[in-house]
């Protein structure tokens, strides 16, 4: 049985060979329209709920408030807040407490992140990734979490 929305993806050619500029534009589409669509509350909140099963606190943890803000084509930003204290982190839609961090990100770009598809350092030396605070702190982060590889 199959769950969740499964959507087709054609795969372009230019002559012989996958046009690879085509076929990765198609599949940014696909992410943006479902990442703005119906089901952006439930994929954010399944991620942020993820994201407290792979914290992993190391030798140095450190106590943090982090507010992602997820922007949106035509819509106001989602904004979530995740608490790292005592070993554990805590996420929630409604954010109430002062950040130490707060990370501003595309949707698209946001699922990239999160999914392994794109390193912060990178997103954030193009543009597409700002930071908010302190940003020594926003460069260990990616080693506070389990994060899927491809």
């Amino acid at each position: 049985m199959f769950y969740g929305s499964i959507p087709a993806l054609v795969t372009p050619f230019s002559g012989n060979c996958v046009d690879e500029d085509s076929l990765r534009d198609f599949i940014d589409w696909q992410i943006a329209e479902g990442s703005n669509g119906p089901q952006r509350q439930q994929i954010l909140s399944e991620v942020f709920r993820r994201m407290e099963e792979e914290y992993r606190p190391g030798p140095a943890a450190q106590d943090a408030v982090i507010h992602w803000k997820i922007t949106r084509t035509g819509g106001d930003p989602d904004h979530w807040e995740a608490v790292i204290e005592n070993g554990a982190c805590q996420t929630t839609d409604q954010p109430s407490r002062e950040p130490r961090l707060t990370m501003t990100i595309d949707g698209v770009d946001f699922l990239r992140l999160v999914t392994g598809n794109a390193q912060g350092p990178t997103l954030f030396m193009n543009g597409k990734l700002k930071i908010e605070g302190d940003v020594a702190f926003a460069a260990m982060m990616q080693s506070m979490f389990k994060i899927p590889t491809s």
